[in-house]
């Protein structure tokens, strides 16, 4: 039966979607940088359920997901859950590892927790989850986590839960830098019998201060603490920068289309 509830994702339709990704990307951001520290912390064996919960701030956080797990998890398949609504008017996410969830409803919820226990029992699957429901602001932390990942988190027996933060801020150049922390793994063999509310706590404080610690570097706005995954384009766009290439003929300087030293 758990078979049945395991998305079927193409390997060539993935790696295809993968060489549009990254283009894409460059084409948007000025970079996709990841904390240099946290990166330490996620070294788990390909076996163990691995489940990887994060703020929303913004439409882009699916795709950014898609290429964090390609980038830092290329042995697991990618997994997360979408509306079903959405998921019927886009069915190709399908082929990509989204499955649609209606958690309006009893049964919507029921069927959630079965085919997410399902696709976990599998083995080196990586599943991505914005537990807040809602897009909001990445400082914004009035949302409660909808309950469905911490009453998975009181079923599971092994594997690990990592929270996610990401921020999409401008710096010094035209295009947002997309930043990516990752929060303390909790081990759940090491948590024994919690109950729901008390991972329902957990969670929420993990995510939460992970997200300040991410707040805190952003306002530093410099690249220093991040390795940097993926570096797009910079400048201020065609007018402003050919007048300043332009500029730079008649001063004989170089012509440098950064504006500053990040991500270089």
């Amino acid at each position: 039966m758990s078979e049945v509830l395991v998305p079927a994702v193409p390997a060539w339709f993935q790696n295809g979607f993968h060489r549009f990704l990254r283009p894409f990307l460059k084409r948007h951001f000025h970079a996709v940088a990841v904390e240099t520290e946290c990166r330490k912390m996620l070294d788990f064996a390909c076996d163990e359920p691995l489940i990887l919960y994060g703020n929303h701030p913004a439409w882009w956080d699916p795709l950014i997901a898609h290429f964090l797990n390609r980038s830092l998890f290329p042995t697991r398949q990618f997994y997360a859950p979408i509306d079903a609504e959405a998921l019927e008017q886009y069915s190709v996410f399908g082929k990509l590892g989204f499955y649609g969830v209606r958690t309006n409803t009893t049964s919507g919820a029921t069927a959630f927790l079965k085919q997410t226990t399902a696709i976990l029992e599998k083995g080196q699957a990586a599943i991505w989850i914005t537990p807040e429901g809602r897009f909001a602001d990445a400082r914004d932390h009035d949302a409660e986590l909808m309950p469905g990942l911490a009453h998975i988190c009181t079923k599971m027996k092994r594997g690990y839960v990592v929270p996610l933060a990401l921020e999409y801020p401008f710096w010094e150049e035209r295009l947002p830098v997309c930043l990516a922390m990752f929060g303390e793994p909790a081990k759940i063999s090491d948590l024994g019998t919690v109950s729901k509310a008390e991972w329902q706590e957990k969670l929420s404080a993990e995510l939460r201060d992970t997200q300040d610690q991410l707040a805190k570097l952003a306002i530093g706005r410099s690249s220093d603490p991040f390795d940097d995954l993926l570096t797009g384009k910079a400048g201020a766009g065609m007018f402003y920068d050919t007048f300043r290439r332009v500029r730079s003929v008649f001063s004989r300087t170089k012509f440098r289309n950064k504006h500053g030293d990040q991500f270089e």
